[in-house]
């Protein structure tokens, strides 16, 4: 009997039950001898029933389980769904959580999870997902969202954070995103700094950090990410996404802006803001509109891209679009969604109109005959064209590239 397992009690992890997809519930019972009892109840039995043993005993080898018995209900989870689980029921039986105790034997990163991402590329869309559900992230990169984010904040129960944190980390290892930009909102406070061990190590992009209100906040997590770099001899960039959600994070938008040099946007939650202020969230947001535009002015001092809250109701298009377009008039870049159908609404509606793409267009084709001609001033007509204004013009021609190129899945 070795001492882990000598201290271990049983315990269990997963989802089970109707309506559950792709995901599993495990049971780890531990015992002092013996050898391993696997009783699986799998939908998939007949044509992956062997494939599945074979992973479980695996997946205990590598967590140095050597006795015990292991009941799975498995309702169709991916083997990286089955090793989270696996892995939690494991770490909860033994009562060690803790980020350094990893296994040996994770998920394979595979090739189309290592693709590389941008400062300034466009994040006009950023989808939502709970980091404790599975059945979200498998398709997530078919809607062709320019960011996924896997949460492990307030879409995640305080009972289910431990697992969520294995299930996000093995997902990045593993799930195809189809080039979406690969996010994590982390928790606040030190459970934050935790989570980073889980996911900076695993090719994630940007760090969302919630509920901001110090840039010294932005700072202990860039700290701890740099250290989790060096300690992994990883040389890539993280980026971060502070997100304002109190009176006082607005106060001190441009503060937290300029916290750090890989902030690559910074948004807004509104749900948390207006109950700070003691405010109902209107359609009209006329209780926002100053915080909001604090966010884009101090985004756009900081040379940051200023990213719009989410819209709630999924059935309600034309309110959406609406929102967006809104928005887009105050100088967001992008907006936040929490359901795949919202996606292409928030694409078409930052599309840029026809008139304003056509001057960015004639704008464009002016500086690209001045560098032809060696020329260091742009005008059009009579009018001299400023670098920031050629920079803006080619960002609307980029955007509008981008737009033409997408094909909504059927």
């Amino acid at each position: 009997m070795s001492e882990r397992e000598g201290r271990s009690a049983a315990a269990e992890a997963g989802r089970r039950g109707v309506g559950v997809r792709s995901d599993c519930w495990v049971r780890y019972i531990p015992a002092s001898d013996g050898t391993i009892d696997v009783d699986l109840k799998s939908k998939v039995e007949p044509m992956y029933g062997e494939s599945i043993r074979r992973l479980v005993h695996d997946a205990l080898a590598a967590l140095q389980v050597e006795h015990g018995r292991i009941e799975i209900e498995d309702a169709g989870a991916l083997p990286f769904v089955l090793m989270a689980r696996i892995e939690a029921a494991v770490r909860r039986a033994r009562g060690a959580l803790h980020a350094a105790d990893h296994p040996s034997d994770l998920p394979p990163m595979e090739t189309h999870a290592c693709y590389p991402t941008t400062r300034d590329r466009f994040r006009r869309s950023r989808l939502y997902m709970p980091g404790n559900e599975p059945k979200f992230m498998l398709n997530a990169g078919l809607h062709k969202p320019d960011g996924v984010i896997l949460d492990l904040e307030d879409s995640v129960a305080l009972s289910a954070k431990d697992e969520a944190r294995l299930l996000v980390r093995n997902a990045l290892r593993s799930v195809d995103f189809r080039g979406a930009e690969r996010m994590v909102r982390i928790n606040q406070g030190d459970r934050g700094l935790e989570d980073l061990e889980y996911v900076i190590p695993h090719n994630v992009h940007v760090v969302l950090i919630p509920k901001v209100e110090d840039p010294e906040h932005v700072r202990r997590v860039e700290q701890r990410i740099r250290d989790i770099l060096a300690r992994e001899s990883i040389d890539r960039d993280v980026y971060l996404m502070p997100i304002v959600e109190s009176a006082l994070g607005a106060i001190r938008a441009y503060e937290i802006a300029t916290a750090s040099d890989n902030i690559c946007a910074l948004t807004i939650g509104l749900e948390d803001y207006t109950a700070d202020i003691g405010a109902q969230r209107t359609a009209e947001g006329r209780e926002s509109f100053w915080a909001r535009s604090q966010v884009v002015n101090a985004a756009r001092a900081a040379g940051v891209q200023p990213i719009d809250t989410v819209f709630s109701d999924v059935s309600d298009m034309e309110g959406l679009r609406a929102a967006v377009l809104e928005a887009k008039s105050l100088g967001f870049d992008g907006k936040g969604c929490i359901h795949p159908r919202q996606i292409r609404v928030i694409h078409e509606a930052f599309a840029p109109d026809p008139t304003e793409l056509e001057k960015a267009r004639r704008i464009v084709q002016a500086f690209e005959e001045a560098q032809a001609r060696g020329l260091a001033a742009v005008s059009l007509g009579s009018k001299m064209i400023d670098p920031p204004v050629v920079k803006r013009a080619q960002r609307i021609v980029a955007l509008a590239e981008a737009v033409a190129d997408e094909v909504p899945p059927t």
